[in-house]
Formats: C-alpha cells, structure tokens, sequence
C-alpha cells in the first residue's frame, strides 16, 4: 500500500502574522539557563508547532536574532512571541500573581509523571525547561505548584531539554479538558 508523503505547501501552514492572531493557547514556555543556542532554537519549533503563546528566556539563554537558534527555529522565532527576563524566579513569582499554573518540567520527590498531566479546562500554564546539566534551579522548583517527570526506563535517565519540551507540551495539549 502506497502512502505518499505530503510537500510542504499541502500542509495549510500560515504565516506568522496569522500565527499570533490566532486565540491564546493558555500556554507559555519558561526556559531557565538554557545554554544552548539550537536548545532554544529547537524549543521556538516546538512552541510554534503546539501554539504556544510566548517564550521566555531567562538568564544565560540566547535570545532572537541568532544564527543558531533561527537554524533550529526553522523561522518559529518569527511567529512565536518572546521575552528576556534576567531571573527566572522573578519571571515565575509575575506569572503566579497573574494567575498561571507553572509547572517545572523536572526530576523531584514529589514529582508528578507526566502521564498523569491532565490539563484543567480555564487554566492557564506556565512550563519551565531547565539548564542543560543543573536542570531547573532548586529555587524555581520550590516557587512552582508543581512539577511534572517524563518517566524514563533507560539507563542515562535525562532528555535533551528540547526533547523534553515537546513530549510536555504534546501530552499537555492533547489531553482532554484543553
């Protein structure tokens, strides 16, 4: 059985103005220390491609225009809305106030598993992606109303962080209640 692959001018893609008026997703990506110019790169891809509605790069991480991140990025750092904050913990107390849920993508005790994740109808989440080797700062993971651990049955027990930010984002966004 033949089944033909796509060309990219069938996949109804818009452009970015259309992007960023589309309805919020109640979504935000938080990359804290994020070290790596295609880390980020790759999290404006991801963003983009789940509709996220802004990322925030806090401390360390390289901000837009970059060749490196808009290699990654595909041209997603051009629709996707974002930010620099010099402290993520500043960010993530902003962001509570204004009502958002954050959620630390990390390894903790008490860490929910991700399949467990069931998005709640009317909330808004905030999701923090940590540095390549610290992960999320200690003090970022005690701010947040919780944290949420990809399980993980091999023996080297970590993601690429921009791996990890789409596996979050796809089993946030494709629960029911979203």
């Amino acid at each position: 059985m033949r089944d033909r692959k796509l060309r990219n001018i069938e996949l109804g893609r818009i452009r970015p103005e259309a992007y960023r008026a589309l309805p919020p997703s109640g979504v935000v990506l938080v990359l804290d220390n994020i070290r790596s110019a295609h880390n980020v790169g790759s999290a404006f891809r991801s963003a983009d491609a789940f509709k996220v509605d802004k990322v925030y790069l806090c401390g360390i991480c390289a901000t837009p225009p970059s060749t490196d991140i808009h290699k990654a990025a595909l041209g997603a750092e051009n629709s996707v809305p974002w930010e620099h904050c010099d402290d993520t913990l500043d960010l993530v107390q902003q962001l509570q106030q204004e009502g958002w849920t954050v959620v630390c993508a990390e390894q903790t005790e008490k860490a929910l598993q991700l399949q467990h994740l069931q998005r709640e109808a009317g909330r808004r989440y905030a999701l923090v992606f940590g540095n390549e080797v610290d992960g999320v700062r200690q003090d970022v993971v005690d701010a947040a109303d919780f944290s949420v651990e990809i399980p993980q049955y091999g023996s080297k027990h970590s993601l690429n962080v921009s791996v990890s930010v789409g596996i979050v984002l796809w089993q946030l966004l494709s629960r029911p209640g979203a």
